[in-house]
């Protein structure tokens, strides 16, 4: 079955702000002993959304008003620190479907992909009116037009970039390597015989 094709994701926000939030920040260490990442959502920004007895601080992910968004706004250089994998996967697992930030740390940035989840990067002020409109009215719908490289909101829109490949891999569904592989599989087997390889 072909991987979705992902030019638009639609959905309310929510604004975690500050620069260089790192992926220990995103998923901590501890909660990385895991077999799947089944069940990683709830634990997402963990330190900082409870405090060391587990009560809730007040974290904007916490916050009734922002209940099921699917498009995170935050800072500069978004999920920088560890490689870790299990820091998008987190989000994902959290709910989140698109990221609108300053800019990426380029090995998070890669991870968010493969995951079909866009890292679009916007102006700072552009991202502040944005914030400050979903602050207002938490129902607010947002469209990250992936193609288009733009995000739309009420009446107001701005531009957005990624990178071209991120943008070719989304548009055109081949945003999972894995998956794309798999797919093949057949292809490849037929391909691999026809040269003489054995294969399993």
């Amino acid at each position: 079955m072909a991987l979705a094709k992902i030019t638009q994701v639609s959905g309310t926000a929510v604004h975690v702000p500050g620069s260089d939030i790192d992926t220990d920040r995103i998923i901590p260490a501890r909660f990385m002993k895991c077999v799947t990442f089944d069940g990683l959502g709830e634990f997402a920004f963990y330190d900082v959304r409870f405090d060391k007895d587990g009560q809730p601080k007040g974290h904007p992910l916490d916050d009734p008003r922002f209940k099921g968004a699917s498009i995170l706004l935050s800072g500069s250089n978004f999920g920088c620190g560890s490689s870790r994998e299990h820091a998008p996967q987190a989000l994902y697992r959290f709910g989140f479907r698109a990221v609108i930030a300053e800019s990426f740390a380029e090995i998070f940035f890669g991870n968010c992909t493969t995951l079909g989840i866009p890292c679009v990067c916007a102006k700072g002020e552009d991202i502040a009116k944005l914030a400050a409109a979903v602050e207002a009215n938490p129902q607010l719908s947002v469209t990250v037009d992936v193609a288009a490289g733009q995000v739309s909101y009420g009446s107001e829109s701005f531009a957005v970039t990624l990178p071209a490949t991120a943008h070719d891999a989304l548009v055109s569904g081949r945003w999972d390597p894995i998956g794309e592989l798999l797919e093949a599989k057949d292809a490849i087997h037929t391909r691999m015989t026809a040269l003489g390889f054995a294969t399993a």
